[in-house]
């Protein structure tokens, strides 16, 4: 499954950007990026990202990744990509709004 595909968009999740961030700031070190998503992916998920994710993943069809979030929750593969991806939206705004501003 690939979470870029699902149409998420993190303007309209409600989870803690702030929370987020935590991944989204260790995107350049891969060791610490994988530990914040581990952490943090289930209290995002507890927040407000399941509705959506479940969503999301029953419509793209994938019966494994509906199965694996419905057993596993916030601790499951799945969710953990999904907020991965998030993190990576949310870095790529941030850097167009930095670079907008320097502009």
């Amino acid at each position: 499954m690939d979470p870029a595909q699902l149409g998420l968009d993190l303007d309209c999740i409600p989870i803690c950007p702030a929370c987020l961030s935590f991944v989204s700031m260790s995107l350049t070190d891969p060791k610490e990026a994988r530990h914040w998503t581990f952490k943090m992916t289930p209290h995002l998920w507890e927040e407000g990202l399941r509705e959506p994710a479940v969503e999301a993943v029953r419509r793209s069809g994938d019966a494994v990744a509906l199965a694996d979030l419905e057993a596993n929750g916030g601790r499951s593969k799945t969710a953990r990509a999904i907020v991965m991806h998030l993190a990576r939206q949310q870095d790529e705004r941030a850097r167009r709004a930095w670079k907008a501003m320097r502009n």
